[in-house]
């Protein structure tokens, strides 16, 4: 059979015939549902779908951490000729009521209680008729899906009217509604066709290695594109899919899932980083360094999955290397990374550690992979090279321009944001500033949206700062800002538990964390840690002055997105007087406590 939509990745997932089709996590530790399970909830929630009078290109929302409940509702959807709108279980009421609202969803899916009261409490603004609720729980006016899941048992023609259903599906039908995350404004609704989805699906399995047997840790929200393109890989392969609710229990769902393939954002790979250095003090720092070296004489190798040979790359892994991979459960064969840049040392500090990452790149509106590091052809510091089936070219201003079969059908009822995203002649404007090299890598430098022009006509690209700074392990965040200024600054939010161990061995006493940053001891450290970074940019680009904040950036701060990436707006609003007050002082290279 031809995949040609999602409703036949669903139809290949279920023939694989797997006992583990998904996994997930209960009191009792971890359950399994079989394919033929999985069908059977599939079909028994679109009977019911379709008993609540939903019709083809109605709007479905999602509203949920990772379950299977979360797929059961998607597939369920798009077998049936709905559209799905996914909502990231963090965002506010009210910004769930604007997504509702503009989407028009008419049923909303639920994870919780906690969810539940976030939707009833918006409801009135909505268009939502229905609200079905996962967990097991008893609710006035709200269906448990579970009472609708406990009656999968169907006969013959249920089955044969689903089937028949699921197959009138189109490569162009619309298949979901993916809100961006409001990083450069208003919330966008991001039209995907079954067509869109399904190719870069199939791309994927011909460009990795993803077969029957293997096991995919699922912690990435199923909200965000990435993670629910990698669902649909690992269904059309046969991989087992393990599904981890929420981010902290990400360590021992690692440990106890043990799986083989490894897809994470570049923060869960900095987090794997700044623990390995901080534990390694006295010997263990020399043996950690000597490691690193020994790794670096045999990148060729490590970056094509081979095991070096030499017994003192042998020594090396058995000392370090094996402990970092078993930070992942040991097991992982391969390792991924996106939704932000991952930075050059980043994945050169990885490499050494014989853990190639593949840094990928793509975004919402391209269902999402545009390029991808591979076995094969894997170059460190770009995002690979572009898939067979998009066409990438470069514009006069730097601006990475796309075409091809998974490139959105545009914003959902913003005529004027579509006609704007692409070009005159049809090409899609990702908004990223890039180059590819002479061998056909892609590398992205910046967005385009983020670049800083100075008072004296220079312009700067923060993320490469930023993330030269974020490799120093004290720092979690960093903003570059300086935008129509002589010069460039940077609010740094420091990892804190990291700093404030180095306080009590430095003898810096502190009550709270304003009085942590506010130490010219600690504002001395991080102005060193800057000038560190200041050398190795053109004079321009260097970092004037510092606001060291008390704060942790978090998403439901709103200073990051679900993806880790910074809202700058968010942030220089937060802070804009202390950003005013810096370019009103007289010397350079301050570093000021909030």
């Amino acid at each position: 059979m031809e995949t040609r939509t999602l409703a036949d990745i669903f139809f290949t997932s279920v023939g694989h015939g797997l006992k583990q089709h998904v996994m997930f996590q209960r009191d009792t530790g971890w359950q399994s549902i079989s394919s033929q399970q999985y069908y059977g909830y599939v079909v028994s929630i679109a009977r019911a779908l379709k008993q609540w009078g939903l019709q083809k290109g109605d709007r479905v929302a999602i509203l949920s951490e990772n379950r299977p409940e979360w797929m059961i509702a998607d597939f369920a959807c798009v077998c049936s000729g709905l559209a799905d709108v996914p909502i990231y279980s963090t965002l506010t009421a009210d910004q769930t009521a604007y997504l509702l609202r503009h989407s028009g969803a008419r049923v909303v899916f639920v994870s919780s209680v906690e969810q539940l009261r976030k939707v009833q409490s918006i409801q009135p603004q909505t268009s939502v008729e229905k609200i079905v609720i996962m967990d097991d729980v008893a609710e006035i006016n709200v269906i448990r899906m579970w009472s609708i899941l406990d009656q999968a048992a169907l006969n013959q023609d249920q089955q044969a009217e689903f089937d028949n259903q699921a197959h009138q599906a189109q490569p162009d039908d619309l298949a979901t509604l993916i809100y961006t995350s409001g990083t450069t404004g208003t919330s966008k609704g991001v039209m995907l066709s079954h067509g869109n989805l399904t190719s870069v699906a199939l791309e994927s399995t011909r460009q990795s290695e993803w077969v029957q047997g293997d096991l995919y840790l699922s912690f990435l929200p199923l909200s965000h594109v990435t993670a629910r393109h990698l669902d649909y890989v690992c269904f059309l392969n046969g991989v087992t899919i393990a599904y981890c609710p929420f981010f902290e229990q990400l360590p021992q769902a690692l440990q106890q899932t043990k799986p083989t393939i490894i897809v994470a954002v570049p923060r869960v790979y900095e987090k794997v980083r700044q623990e390995a250095e901080r534990r390694a003090t006295g010997v263990r720092r020399k043996i950690l360094n000597w490691a690193l070296r020994i790794g670096q004489r045999h990148v060729e190798e490590i970056k094509n999955n081979e095991k070096p040979k030499r017994l003192s790359w042998k020594l090396a892994d058995k000392l370090v290397y094996s402990k970092i991979r078993g930070g992942f459960g040991g097991r992982s064969r391969a390792y991924f990374s996106g939704g932000a840049p991952l930075g050059k040392d980043m994945a050169e500090w990885f490499c050494w550690m014989g853990i190639p990452i593949c840094e990928g790149y793509g975004l919402t509106e391209t269902s999402p992979t545009i390029s991808v590091n591979r076995r094969g052809a894997f170059k460190l510091g770009t995002v690979g090279k572009p898939s067979e089936i998009v066409q990438v070219k470069v514009a006069g201003d730097g601006e990475i321009l796309v075409k091809g079969a998974q490139v959105f059908k545009g914003y959902w009822n913003m005529p004027e944001e579509t006609k704007a995203a692409f070009t005159p002649d049809g090409w899609f404007k990702t908004g990223d500033i890039g180059e590819i090299d002479s061998e056909g890598f892609l590398n992205i430098t910046d967005r385009k949206k983020d670049l800083i022009k100075t008072s004296g006509g220079k312009f700067i690209a923060p993320q490469p700062i930023e993330n030269a700074l974020k490799n120093n392990v004290l720092i979690a965040q960093a903003a570059v800002v300086g935008d129509k200024r002589k010069y460039a600054s940077v609010i740094i939010s420091p990892h804190f538990p990291l700093l404030e161990d180095w306080a009590r061995a430095n003898s810096v006493n502190f009550n709270t964390r304003p009085e942590l940053v506010g130490d010219h001891r600690v504002r001395e450290l991080y102005r060193g840690i800057v000038e560190d970074v200041n050398k190795k940019l053109a004079h321009f680009e260097t970092i004037k002055k510092i606001v060291l904040v008390p704060d942790e950036f978090t998403v439901a701060g709103g200073e990051i997105t679900p993806t880790m990436k910074l809202k700058r707006r968010v942030i220089e609003g937060k802070y804009q007087q202390q950003i005013e007050q810096l370019y009103q002082e007289p010397h350079p290279m301050e570093t000021a406590p909030v």
